[in-house]
């Protein structure tokens, strides 16, 4: 999952001359706060918003994207003319949406963050990004309708009986679209779930990750047992819908986060409901167990959790799957 090169470029240029450990400093202190839930922790000045755009923005965009792809396999007509981006941040999730539709031509990016919401816009305009519009304020703020509603990296910052309300409320302003996506942790599906569930009670589809709007055969746990770690992570009732993405490093990413190697796996949970139903199938929610015999698929559709093994002397059928991985449709 590459970095669009306009962005990059745009970043490197507002990088140049600033002293990478004072940025290193600040990406440590910001770090601790997006642990705790706090995502925008610490951020007052350019040089903070530089340093969490560095060490933050890298893995959102690879999620975002990640999602927006899913979105277009299951909905292909569904083009946005109009992309809400609520608690905006840096705008990778913008950026990430009008890579995946180039003809988007309005973005309205909603931040209560003044340093975010001036990075934003210089990488915007650095990247010609068209028809941007940057509006202070946070989920309570009233917002404008938009044709896919996007809010990534957003609910953590709000307690778990929160979610469903913050999440219905942003149904309103969707006309087409809803995506959430938070961290892949217990904590983060359990607000993905709970936001599931009152945006079903409210009229919405899910498209993806579920193909169906049936009860989440997944328990999870609750955001209070997975901070205390009350419950085993061993009993399978209580396993959590998440996926990965890979993304590349580059030096001044691994500088700030003090990485090793030139990757990063982001791991998230996310939503995308819709206006219509759409979704069919099954998703895959783990990487699929190899072995000689053939390949076995943990798979969540309409009739729940259910494990699907593929021999591999089943030619067709083996050839048909052997790609597939973890969160691809089956």
């Amino acid at each position: 999952m590459q970095f669009p090169l306009l962005l990059t470029q745009a970043l490197d240029a507002l990088l140049e001359g600033l002293p990478r450990k004072a940025l290193a400093t600040a990406a440590a202190r910001m770090s601790a706060g997006y642990r705790r839930g706090d995502t925008s922790s610490g951020i007052s000045t350019e040089a903070d918003a530089l340093a969490y755009a560095i060490a933050r923005m890298p893995a959102t965009y690879a999620a975002c994207a990640a999602v927006f792809a899913r979105l277009i396999q299951v909905m292909p007509a569904f083009v946005p003319a109009k992309v809400l981006d609520v608690g905006a941040g840096t705008g990778a999730a913008s950026w990430a949406a009008v890579t995946a539709w180039p003809d988007i031509a309005s973005v309205i990016m909603l931040d209560r963050n003044p340093a975010l919401r001036a990075l934003a816009h210089k990488l915007a305009e650095a990247g010609h990004v068209a028809g941007v519009e940057m509006l202070a304020g946070d989920l309570a703020s009233p917002k404008p309708e938009a044709d896919l509603v996007l809010a990534s990296y957003v609910l953590a910052e709000l307690p778990e009986e929160q979610a469903g309300k913050v999440a219905t409320d942003l149904w309103k302003s969707a006309k087409g679209a809803l995506v959430l996506i938070e961290p892949g942790t217990p904590a983060g599906f359990a607000r993905i779930r709970s936001a599931r569930t009152a945006l079903i009670a409210a009229g919405a589809h899910v498209a993806a990750p579920c193909t169906h709007d049936h009860a989440c055969p997944m328990r999870g746990r609750s955001v209070r047992e997975a901070d205390s770690g009350s419950v085993s992570a061993s009993d399978q009732n209580n396993d959590w819908c998440h996926f990965s993405q890979r993304l590349p490093r580059t030096r001044d990413h691994m500088l700030l986060k003090d990485a090793h190697v030139p990757f990063e796996d982001e791991r998230y949970s996310y939503l995308v409901v819709t206006r219509e139903r759409v979704a069919s199938g099954a998703r895959i929610l783990a990487p699929p167990e190899e072995s000689k015999p053939g390949l076995t698929f943990k798979l969540c559709d309409e009739s729940g959790l259910h494990s699907q093994f593929v021999a591999a002397r089943d030619k067709d059928e083996y050839r048909r799957v052997r790609k597939r991985g973890w969160g691809d449709l089956f």
